[in-house]
C-alpha cells in the first residue's frame, strides 16, 4: 500500500470516527466580571474539556467587579485539566481588582504591552457610588474582608511560585503594575503584543498545572477557536447592564401607570409589564440592597396616594425623591462599574417623576369634573316640557321622557326650554331656562 492510499485510509477513518483536530479556544472576558460573565467563562471552559483542546486562552480587559463572580472563575482555572493562559490584551487594556486575581491564579500569565494590573485593594461603596470611609467604626470590617482576600491570593501565587510580596502589595496598597513592571516583578510569565505572537512564544513551553501536572504545549498551526456566548447568556448579558435595567424599570412603571389610570388603551400596559419584567431579570442577574427594592415601592406607593388622597404635589415629589434614592442604592456593590451612574438616575428618575405627576394631575382634575353619565350627568342639562308642569308633569330629557316637577312650585307650559336642577330617582326637578331666580341652585 503506498503512502497517498494510507493517507486517504487515515483521513477515511478520521471523519468515520468524528475525530477532530486539537484546538486553542480562545475566551473573551471584556467588562465587569459579575455571574453572567462568570457563567459563560466557566462553562466554555467546561466545554473545552469535554472536547480536543489543548489550550484555553482567556483574553481580558476588565476593571474588576463582583467577588463571588471572580472565584467561580478561578476555582475553574485550578480545576482545569487543560493549560490556561491568561492574557491581558489589547494595549491600553487592563486587569484590575479581581481581574488581577484571576491573572495570578493562570497556568500562564501574559500582557500586553501598554496594559496594567494590580490596584486589588478592597472596596465598600454605598450604592456602588459613596465610598464608605476607612475610620475606627469601619475598620474591622475592612480588616475581615482584607485578610481574607490576602490567604486567598497567598495560597494560590505561592502555588504558582509567583512574587507573594508584590502581589499582596496590590491588595494592601493598591499598588498597579505595568506589564514590564509585572514582569520583573516575577507577577507575569511573558509580555506579548499580539495574539499571534503569544501562541508562537508558547509553542513548546512547559506548563504546570495546579494539581502538579506537566504539560508541554504542542499548539503549532493548531486552529483557534472563539468561546460564544449562548442566546440565553447573550440577552441576559445585555439585559443585566444597570443601567439598561434601570431605564427598562422606569418605562415599565411609567407604561403600568399610564394604563391604570387609563384602561383600555392597553399598548401601555402591555409595554409597560414587558419592561418591568426584562427590568427584573436584569437585576436578579445583580447584587441587590432590598433598601433599594423598599424605596421605589414606597415611591409607587407615593404616586398612587398622589391620586388618592391628593397631596397637591408633596407626596408626588416624595415619590421622585424615594425612587432617585432606591435606583441610587439598588445595585449592592463598590465596583463603580456595576453600579448605575448618578448622572443617569438623576437625567431618567426627575423627567419621569414630572411626567408622572402631570398625568396624576389630569386624573385628578378628572375625577373633580362633575359625572356627565347616569343620572349625575342630568344636572344643567336641558330639555322641553312636554307637557305642562302644575307643578308636575313630563319633560323630555336626553332623548327620554322622565317625570318632573317644578322646583318651586310654578306652572310651566308645554314646548317650554327647561333645565334640571337636581333629581331624585327617576323624578327630575326642573325650571324654566328663562327663569334666573334660581340659577345659582347648590345641590
Amino acid at each position: 500500500m503506498n503512502k497517498r492510499n494510507i493517507l486517504l485510509l487515515a483521513l477515511f477513518l478520521c471523519g468515520a470516527c468524528g475525530w477532530i483536530p486539537a484546538r486553542i479556544m480562545v475566551i473573551q472576558l471584556e467588562g465587569p466580571i459579575e455571574p453572567i460573565r462568570a457563567e459563560y467563562v466557566t462553562e466554555s471552559m467546561k466545554k473545552a474539556e469535554a472536547e480536543d483542546i489543548s489550550l484555553i486562552l482567556l483574553e481580558m480587559d476588565t476593571p474588576g467587579g463582583d467577588v463571588e463572580s471572580m472565584k467561580a472563575i478561578v476555582a475553574k482555572i485550578l480545576n482545569s485539566t487543560i493549560p490556561v493562559a491568561v492574557y491581558v490584551a489589547p494595549s491600553g487594556a487592563h486587569a484590575a481588582s479581581a481581574g488581577f486575581i484571576i491573572l495570578m491564579a493562570s497556568d500562564v500569565a501574559i500582557m500586553a504591552e501598554g496594559t496594567n494590573t494590580g490596584a486589588a485593594h478592597p472596596v465598600l461603596a454605598f450604592g456602588g457610588m459613596m465610598p464608605v470611609p476607612e475610620d475606627e467604626k469601619t475598620k474591622p470590617l475592612f480588616e475581615k474582608i482584607q485578610k481574607d482576600i490576602l490567604a486567598y491570593l497567598r495560597g494560590i501565587v505561592a502555588h504558582r511560585g509567583r512574587n507573594q510580596e508584590a502581589a499582596v502589595s496590590a491588595v494592601t496598597d493598591s499598588t498597579s503594575y505595568t506589564a514590564e513592571e509585572a514582569l520583573q516583578q516575577n507577577l507575569i510569565d511573558l509580555i506579548a503584543n499580539t495574539r499571534e505572537e503569544l501562541l508562537d512564544r508558547l509553542n513548546g513551553r512547559s506548563v504546570t498545572l495546579f494539581n502538579g501536572e506537566s504539560i508541554v504545549l504542542d499548539i503549532a498551526g493548531q486552529e483557534v477557536e472563539a468561546a460564544e456566548m449562548t442566546f440565553r447568556q447573550s440577552i441576559l448579558s445585555f439585559i443585566s447592564n444597570p443601567s439598561l435595567a434601570l431605564i427598562l424599570g422606569l418605562v415599565g412603571i411609567l407604561g403600568l401607570f399610564f394604563e391604570f389610570q387609563h384602561p383600555g388603551f392597553i399598548f401601555p400596559g402591555v409595554i409597560g409589564g414587558i419592561c418591568l419584567v426584562l427590568a427584573l431579570l436584569g437585576f436578579s442577574m445583580l447584587p441587590i440592597n432590598y433598601v433599594g427594592v423598599i424605596l421605589i415601592v414606597l415611591a409607587i406607593g407615593f404616586f398612587v396616594a398622589e391620586i388618592k388622597v391628593q397631596g397637591f404635589g408633596i407626596l408626588g415629589v416624595g415619590g421622585i425623591i424615594a425612587l432617585a434614592l432606591g435606583f441610587l442604592i439598588l445595585v449592592d456593590t463598590p465596583d463603580p462599574s456595576l453600579a448605575i451612574p448618578l448622572e443617569l438616575i438623576l437625567g431618567v428618575v426627575v423627567p419621569v417623576g414630572v411626567i408622572m405627576l402631570l398625568l396624576t394631575r389630569l386624573v385628578i382634575k378628572a375625577m373633580q369634573r362633575p359625572s356627565r353619565t347616569g343620572s349625575e350627568g342630568l344636572r344643567m342639562d336641558r330639555g322641553t316640557a312636554a307637557t305642562d308642569l302644575a307643578p308636575r308633569g313630563k319633560v323630555y330629557v336626553h332623548g327620554e321622557y322622565w317625570d318632573a316637577e317644578s322646583v318651586d312650585g310654578a306652572t310651566i307650559t308645554a314646548g317650554t326650554d327647561i333645565v334640571v336642577e337636581r333629581n331624585a330617582g327617576m323624578r327630575l326637578y326642573v325650571r324654566s331656562a328663562d327663569d334666573q331666580s334660581n340659577s345659582d341652585t347648590d345641590i
